[in-house]
């Protein structure tokens, strides 16, 4: 099969979250089933051009809001890869370095940001003469290209390729005004009405797939039912169930060139689940690196994390006293996000500056580091649609704790006293008191079991979150599309 991913990120070239990663990770693994696969990203004004880059010497002609606009085509691969990734350069829209917003907000063309890089992955195939049979779709920025395809395209040729979107998270839809629908050369009058395609009187992107696309996937098969219900849809949820039968739940996998403890680059020791020695080297690495006293004996929580709401760090901020009171633990906090939240975490970190570590930011080096050398991972999400922290976590033998939600309930084994089962602790309510009471049962297995709390990390390391087992189940959904297609293809002659 052909296969082209349209997506607003992709790593290393280009990463906010998640999504960034999937793109990076998830073509490797599908070409590696023997599949041609691509993927087309806007070139963005922080992303490098190096000397392997070619760019097509032909200009790329896009039809865009009435006017015939002239982009340019700069071809690269994603490392240890055959797979090739096209951008979009045309500085009138992607000249900014931030992908989404800045400081000042969220970029204000947006829509047509979005919709040109939508237009542009359906226009592709006339410059690199290819022809892909599966578009795949990735969150609400590249949603509309099923819509597209459906009505300004549906009496050409490419208007019968089957299309896949996947949510990465729901909460983010991609809401404009309708008139961006001429710019993507859909009449906004015949396609737009209340109920069907707008939310709260906007054209909303990720409705658009939802209804257009051929098959729907997300990032878990617990969060594929979560979405469908009030308390997680975000106003969707009756929409995805009027597409149940084309939706499914996939989990992410996580990059094992990269996420090894076995051969991490970044780590001062390695180690794998035979010999866990270089781990505890990693521990006192990582209490030196942020200012708490190097010893072996104590639990050593860690948190990579954007501090928000959604991840649950406000929990976490609010019962680090009882913790520091109560408990006999360190905590190192690596993240950034709220300004406030930040505040109070530096705060805190200040006030128990010999047992709670905090760095603001993002490094990546520093972030490998808290994933190996800490006992135990800490996520609070109140909602996660996969979560690729937690599994990171227990690929390196730091066993979570987790709130039950979404991807972490289908990632992580809850662990069972008295016995050799599980890879974490997971907890229901996202409250304060069911963080720090699981949190303290984190604590008294570290101390009081720890033969089990050594299962709790082997058995983590042993469990396999590589792509191969996704990119087979995404192999399937793309061929149900195809032969979805086809089949409407025959109806409708």
């Amino acid at each position: 099969m052909n296969i082209l991913m349209i997506a607003s990120e992709v790593a290393p070239y280009v990463k906010v979250g998640g999504l960034g990663d999937v793109v990076g990770a998830l073509p490797k693994a599908i070409e590696k089933l023997g599949h041609d696969v691509r993927v087309i990203c806007p070139l963005y004004g922080s992303i490098v051009k190096d000397e392997n880059w070619n760019s097509f010497k032909s200009p790329f002609n896009i039809y865009f809001g009435g006017k015939n606009l002239k982009a340019k085509i700069w071809e690269s691969t994603l490392p240890n890869s055959n797979v090739k990734v096209y951008f979009i350069e045309y500085n009138v829209l992607y000249a900014y370095k931030e992908v989404y917003s800045g400081p000042w907000g969220a970029h204000e063309n947006n829509d047509r940001r979005f919709i040109f890089l939508c237009r542009s992955g359906i226009e592709l195939s006339k410059l690199i003469n290819w022809q892909p049979d599966v578009i795949h779709c990735h969150d609400w920025p590249t949603a509309p290209t099923s819509l597209m395809l459906k009505t300004s395209y549906l009496n050409e040729p490419k208007g019968n390729c089957a299309t896949v979107l996947t949510i990465h998270s729901i909460q983010h839809q991609g809401s404009f005004h309708a008139g961006i629908l001429d710019y993507a050369g859909v009449v906004s009058e015949s396609i737009f009405d209340t109920g069907h395609l707008e939310t709260n009187d906007q054209l909303n992107f990720l409705k658009c797939g939802l209804i257009y696309s051929t098959k729907i996937t997300t990032v878990s098969p617990n969060y594929a039912r979560e979405i469908q219900t009030p308390e997680y849809g975000y106003t969707l949820d009756k929409t995805l169930i009027s597409r149940s039968s084309d939706l499914v739940g996939i989990l992410n996998g996580i990059d094992r060139e990269e996420w090894n403890p076995q051969i991490d680059i970044y780590i001062p020791k390695n180690y794998s689940s035979d010999n866990l020695k270089g781990k505890y080297g990693c521990k006192a690495h990582l209490q030196k690196s942020f200012g708490l006293k190097e010893k072996p004996d104590i639990l050593l929580f860690g948190v990579v994390a954007r501090l928000y709401e959604q991840k649950g760090i406000d929990l976490l901020a609010d019962i680090i006293p009882r913790m520091m009171e109560q408990m006999i633990v360190q905590l190192v906090i690596l993240g950034n996000g709220d300004t406030e939240l930040e505040k109070k975490v530096e705060m805190l970190a200040n006030r128990y500056s010999d047992r709670l570590g905090f760095q603001t930011g993002f490094h990546n080096s520093l972030a490998h580091l808290v994933y190996a050398g800490s006992d135990s991972f800490i996520m609070p999400s109140r909602f996660e649609p996969c979560g690729l922290s937690q599994m990171y976590a227990m690929n390196y033998g730091t066993p979570p704790v987790a709130r039950a939600t979404g991807g972490l309930i289908d990632t992580i084994d809850q662990y069972v006293e008295g016995s050799e089962k599980g890879t974490g602790f997971l907890f229901d309510l996202p409250t304060q008191d069911a963080l720090y009471y699981t949190l303290g049962w984190a604590c008294s297995t570290y101390y009081d079991r720890p033969a089990e709390f050594l299962n709790l990390q082997l058995n983590g390391m042993k469990k396999d979150f590589s792509w191969d087992v996704s990119a087979k189940l995404y192999e399937q959904v793309y061929k149900s599309a195809i032969e979805a297609e086809r089949v409407r293809i025959l109806l409708d002659t």
